[in-house]
């Protein structure tokens, strides 16, 4: 009877071990303006609205807390912003660690260029899309990990009509508009789901179509970003790990391929119309 238990206590040590040191330090600082207020983990919950299971978790840092969560601990706990200024490095906790650099870059980004040769990019893909692609993911991710993931990346789809407003260019190669993740019927809605992407007026969408035999995209997939203060990184990604691309002549090559995709690719309109086309086919 012992080893059980003694498992789920080794089990929910490391799984404690890995929490994400945002959350460790807003439930640290959580639970001294709890106590600074005398109040208990249940007398908390309940001023702010929430259940004790969701307070205590937040304050154990076993789950990030929403911004609403931290908005009402802020009214109630009176912390003068201190709680708010942490939400931002809470939020990007929720990424899988390799993408964690990156997105704190894309924060900054004015312009941001990708390619992608296998997947719908992450930044307009549909949740139910997101979700299949999540489920996919081998090793399995438990089910509180593919959701933190799943909602961290339709959060980081606010960039896309951000103010002030980021100039957005994807390039998708023909095979991911036919590849059927989550079953034809999410396929479908996600390729609607592009199409009004691609009306957005800081958003150009285009299509390299697959009979144009060698391009520059067959190397894999790539990101292409610039500050706001104009400094140019890249991003490479491939099987849960992530690199980021500073140096400059580095840099200055995938602007170079990036150009020659655009340049290969079908225009706005055909692409436009290719996958309005592949909907509709579904």
């Amino acid at each position: 009877m012992g080893r059980p238990k003694q498992a789920q206590r080794v089990q929910q040590q490391r799984r404690n071990d890995n929490r994400p040191e945002a959350w460790r330090c807003y439930g640290r600082l959580l639970r001294l303006f709890r106590d600074q207020a005398s109040l208990t983990q249940n007398e908390l919950a309940d001023r702010i609205g929430y259940s004790y299971e969701q307070t205590a978790s937040v304050e154990q840092a076993r789950r990030p807390a929403q911004r609403t969560f931290t908005e009402a601990v802020e009214r109630v706990l009176h912390t003068q912003g201190a709680l708010l200024a942490l939400q931002e490095e809470v939020e990007l906790a929720k990424l899988p660690q390799f993408f964690q650099d990156f997105a704190k870059i894309e924060l900054e980004a004015v312009s941001r260029f990708e390619y992608e040769p296998q997947l719908v990019p992450g930044l307009l893909q549909t949740e139910e899309y997101a979700r299949a692609v999540f489920a996919g993911h081998c090793p399995p991710l438990e089910q509180e990990i593919l959701e933190q993931h799943l909602e961290a990346r339709m959060e980081r789809q606010k960039l896309l009509t951000r103010t002030p407003m980021v100039q957005f260019s994807f390039v998708l190669w023909e095979p991911v508009l036919r590849n059927p993740v989550g079953g034809t019927r999410v396929l479908r809605e996600q390729l609607r789901h592009l199409g009004k992407v691609a009306q957005l007026p800081n958003v150009e969408l285009q299509v390299m179509p697959l009979a144009s035999a060698m391009h520059p995209g067959l190397d894999g997939p790539m990101v292409l970003l610039e500050t706001d203060e104009h400094r140019q990184v890249g991003y490479l990604e491939s099987q849960d790990n992530g690199m980021v691309i500073t140096d400059p002549v580095k840099v200055s090559a995938f602007a170079l391929r990036y150009g020659k995709l655009r340049s290969q690719a079908l225009s706005m309109e055909e692409s436009a119309r290719l996958i309005e086309r592949g909907a509709g086919e579904l």
